[in-house]
């Protein structure tokens, strides 16, 4: 297994630590970062969200500068994406911080193109992650961010970038859905 992969599957490694810093209150008190009170187990669930959202970055870009880039990895890295948005949404909602409706929304999305990926995949192709599913992602890590640190910053302002950054989210997520499964009609029709 080349580095890349290995960096990939880091990030879905650091999925349970992540969760177990956010889902456990260890009452270990708060800190004020810039305008916001954070619980210290939100911030350090915070700080291994956004290391791990970093590999993401790193692992594309080792890939191509030494071109290591394989079919194994195009299937890994959307999946470690969707492993960790997944958990990072579905477990704010469960601490009632995230609107459970657009986590739905953002789910769907996720499990349809996984499977327009896999029905693809049954014909030998493979579908790559297109310029607005990476946006989609990045919008996507910048509201679960900025939630888990309850809006720093902005928060001085009154200001709610969050709750921007959640929409913006959803719109991005329900744009590249419908621009993968457009592009990639023959995929569906063909498997028919």
């Amino acid at each position: 297994m080349n580095i890349p992969n290995q960096i990939t599957i880091s990030r879905i490694l650091l999925i349970p630590i992540f969760m177990i810093f956010l889902l456990i209150d260890f009452n270990w008190g708060s800190l004020g970062i810039l305008g916001a009170e954070v619980p210290v187990s939100h911030f350090i669930a915070a700080i291994i969200f956004i290391v791990a959202a970093g590999t993401d970055w790193l692992d594309g870009y080792y890939a191509r500068k030494y071109n290591l880039v394989t079919n194994m990895g195009k299937f890994l890295d959307p999946l470690a994406d969707k492993l960790l948005i997944t958990a990072a949404f579905v477990g704010l909602v469960g601490l009632d911080m995230f609107p459970a409706w657009a986590a739905v929304v953002i789910l769907s999305r996720e499990f349809a193109v996984t499977g327009l990926r896999l029905v693809a995949s049954g014909s030998g192709e493979v579908i790559a992650a297109s310029i607005w599913g990476k946006w989609k992602t990045v919008s996507q890590i910048v509201a679960a961010a900025a939630v888990l640190l309850h809006n720093p910053v902005f928060a001085l302002a009154g200001i709610p970038f969050d709750l921007i950054m959640i929409y913006t989210a959803v719109i991005l997520t329900v744009f590249s859905g419908v621009d993968y499964f457009i592009k990639n009609k023959h995929v569906l029709t063909s498997a028919e």
